[in-house]
């Protein structure tokens, strides 16, 4: 399927909950208003907008929260999503804490990737920026998920003040450890907007003066923006995912499902198409149109590195980034 812009649309991000146990700072630091579980899509729901999906093209999928393990049953949506017919991936974006006791189950469905979001190596740090003294369990189901044999990526996000200078530790892990660690810039939506943003092309330069032997990795990682480069001597990849700094908007090949059913053409705009009232009708011919729908509303660009054009005002927790 393609867009407007001649684009191939064929990954969806899906979000399965906006709950989250951790209290990021960019992301959810405090109690927000929670969507009353009525109004979030039931994986039979969710499942029945793949099959939609999977049939205009659409064959490569994400599953997000919130943080998704928190919701029971995550597991078992990704095994019956892996299993239907025509769909080429399944990965999982998460936070760890909750990873290491669902590895094997993980594993058993067939999951072709897992991101785990980690900030900073540093215990002390990691409580201040998350609310949770749980790095141990973070780095207990990294090390348990590559003994399992999973492809695994770190994504970090680097804060101005806090911890800017961990880039060099948690690059490390790509040096010590068979994984993609990826830096991405922190976006204006939700708690992260009117916050400074530590750009890549300012990482960059420290990482050149540090490693200067690193070079462009040709390698396809994923599905998403990411670029990538090797270092002489790591076992894994440093990636680059430059939101604000590095427009990656001709190649985007992305629409997202919100938990409570909202179709989402891009991040920056507030624009959504509701997907909920037909699924729970049944109504697999308006499902397919919506889809259309959302793949024709997607913009040719996004405008991140200015302010007033991002008309989004949900938390990234309710959309699912």
């Amino acid at each position: 399927m393609y867009d407007r812009w001649n684009r191939k649309i064929d990954y969806m991000r899906i979000s399965v909950t906006d709950r989250c146990n951790l209290r990021c700072r960019y992301c959810m630091p405090e109690k927000i208003d929670l969507v009353p579980m009525g109004e979030i899509l039931r994986y039979e729901e969710i499942l029945e907008v793949c099959r939609e999906a999977v049939d205009l093209g659409i064959t490569r999928f994400k599953i997000t929260g919130g943080e998704p393990l928190v919701r029971l049953g995550c597991t078992d949506l990704i095994c019956r999503l892996k299993k239907m017919d025509g769909v080429d991936q399944v990965t999982l974006t998460t936070n760890g804490i909750l990873l290491y006791e669902k590895i094997e189950a993980l594993k058993d469905a067939g999951i072709d990737g897992i991101n785990i979001s980690l900030d900073t190596l540093d215990p002390v740090k990691y409580e201040a920026i998350t609310g949770y003294h749980g790095l141990d369990k973070v780095m207990r189901s990294i090390h348990a998920s590559l003994n399992a044999g999973l492809k695994i990526k770190i994504n970090s996000v680097l804060l101005p003040g806090e911890n800017e200078e961990d880039w060099e530790d948690l690059l490390g892990l790509a040096r010590d450890l068979p994984l993609d660690v990826r830096f991405i810039e922190l976006m204006p939506i939700g708690f992260g907007k009117g916050r400074s943003c530590f750009s890549n092309d300012q990482l960059m330069e420290r990482i050149r003066n540090r490693y200067p032997g690193i070079t462009p990795d040709p390698g396809r990682h994923g599905n998403g923006p990411a670029v990538y480069y090797r270092i002489p001597g790591f076992n894994g990849s440093l990636g680059l995912i430059s939101a604000v700094h590095g427009r990656f908007c001709s190649s985007c090949n992305r629409i997202r499902l919100t938990s409570t059913g909202d179709l989402k053409p891009c991040l920056c705009y507030e624009d959504r198409i509701s997907v909920k009232d037909a699924v729970r009708a049944g109504d697999r011919d308006k499902v397919r149109t919506l889809l259309r729908s959302a793949v024709d509303a997607k913009p040719r660009m996004h405008h991140f590195e200015e302010d007033r054009a991002v008309t989004e005002s949900r938390k990234m927790v309710q959309i699912g980034g």
